[in-house]
């Protein structure tokens, strides 16, 4: 850990939305592109708060629906950033929806997204590294190495 190290909760964020009908869609669950933009957005706030500065969003991983949300339902959407590079910042977000009136909590989705800190110009700026203090934040800043290079193999196959 270096001196200008930040820890992982630092950057922590939890948002709170009640599922509304114009939300939703005909089966009367959330739209998934409503849930995306949540994501962004939480990931943006995340990132900011870390870099201390503009963000933009390089990736999205991949994102698997496991749950539905209805209306009336509460999404509580919790984000960490997850690990650093230089000027990229991986965030990971977990989106659970609660009923109500059975109190029943299900987990929705859950994501990694990579951001970029940004200078004034628009340049990719250098950030500080983050490092894990709780088992679960260890877990996953430990992976992230992994989950950086996978992103990088599936760059490398487009080129």
């Amino acid at each position: 850990m270096t001196n200008n190290a930040i820890p992982m909760s630092q950057s922590r964020t939890v948002q709170t939305h009640l599922i509304l009908p114009p939300d939703t869609n005909h089966h009367h669950s959330i739209f998934g592109g409503k849930v995306l933009a949540y994501i962004d957005e939480i990931a943006a706030i995340t990132s900011m708060k870390h870099a201390k500065g503009q963000v933009v969003t390089a990736s999205i991983d991949s994102v698997d629906f496991l749950s539905a949300a209805y209306v009336g339902d509460i999404l509580e959407i919790e984000s960490v950033v997850s690990s650093t590079g230089r000027t990229s910042i991986e965030v990971y977000v977990r989106v659970v929806s609660r009923n109500i009136e059975t109190g029943e909590e299900k987990l929705t989705t859950e994501s990694f997204v990579t951001m970029v800190a940004v200078d004034e110009n628009g340049r990719p700026r250098p950030i500080p590294p983050v490092y894990p203090e709780t088992d679960e934040e260890k877990r996953l800043f430990e992976t992230g190495l992994a989950r950086r290079e996978h992103r990088k193999q599936k760059r490398a196959l487009r080129h």
